[in-house]
């Protein structure tokens, strides 16, 4: 049982601190709107997770290949919104917004539907997760559940700790906060656009 929780640690810890649509985001809610209103993204995995790995172990590997690609384009598209989003919070920033900022509607779901169109979500289940934790099921139900307690609870941990270090950035200066705000909204951005490259290239090759 060890090894299973040590294993899923592993990958939770990877998967938390490997850069991505859902880490960039969590660092440009973390230091526009603070660490209040940032961590509840990092329990979304906790919500997104457990319809997607269903979904990709009973049907995603039945379906066809292009479906990866199209959450990929979708998921771009997203993306590339969100950028726009902290983009024009860099244009409009003023310290006194602040507050009021704050008080705007909660960020989890946006979280979650990011996770959801992310592609790596469903890669991770289908060909790392998955195996493993079926693996261990059939031999003891206990490894498979402590899989699964490790890579959760590793992966809510380290995105809590991120929030808490992005957040500390509100405690900067006004014009170091919005210049974090402008590289937060280009990581976006660059992310989207490599996003709909990977998912139009793959949809080429396959039509």
């Amino acid at each position: 049982m060890l090894a299973y929780l040590i294993s899923g640690a592993t990958y939770g810890f990877a998967a938390a601190v490997s850069p991505g649509p859902l880490s960039m985001y969590l660092m440009s809610q973390a230091v526009s709107r603070g660490w209040r209103k940032a961590l509840p993204i990092a329990f979304s995995p906790l919500i997104t997770d457990g319809p997607v790995a269903v979904l990709v172990l009973a049907i995603l590997s039945r379906v066809p290949a292009n479906l990866v690609s199209c959450l990929r384009v979708f998921g771009g598209a997203l993306i590339l919104y969100l950028a726009y989003d902290a983009w024009r919070s860099y244009k409009n920033f003023r310290a006194q917004d602040v507050s009021a900022a704050e008080g705007a509607p909660n960020s989890l779901w946006k979280a979650v539907l990011i996770n959801w169109l992310n592609p790596n979500l469903y890669i991770g289940w289908s060909v790392i997760l998955g195996p493993i934790v079926l693996t261990g099921w059939h031999k003891s139900p206990v490894n498979g559940a402590a899989l699964v307690l490790g890579f959760y609870a590793t992966i809510v941990a380290v995105m809590a700790v991120m929030v808490f270090l992005f957040a500390a950035a509100k405690s900067l200066r006004p014009k170091v906060r919005k210049n974090l705000i402008g590289v937060s909204s280009i990581a976006l951005a660059g992310l989207g656009l490599y996003q709909l490259w990977l998912g139009i290239s793959a949809l080429t090759v396959i039509l």
